[in-house]
């Protein structure tokens, strides 16, 4: 589910803002899949050059450490 990144509606940072807050604040309550395709969207959307790669490490431990039950990323 690839879309562009950029809108040409200025509300739409701020609503990807509160979209984003919004599954941090339920993500253990969401199903596995949901999760993982959640994660790979988030990684790939931050995934700028070569030097991102711990972008994945990093966003799992932000993930594991908000979250009691997370899916393995």
């Amino acid at each position: 589910m690839q879309t562009d990144r950029r809108s040409a509606d200025p509300r739409s940072e701020r609503f990807e803002r509160l979209l984003g807050s919004a599954v941090v604040a339920v993500w253990d309550r969401l199903p596995q899949d949901v999760q993982q395709d959640l994660f790979e969207e988030a990684v790939l959307a931050g995934h700028t050059s070569e030097r991102d790669e711990a972008l994945r490490e990093k966003l799992a431990v932000f993930l594991h450490d908000h979250h009691a039950r997370t899916a393995d990323a």
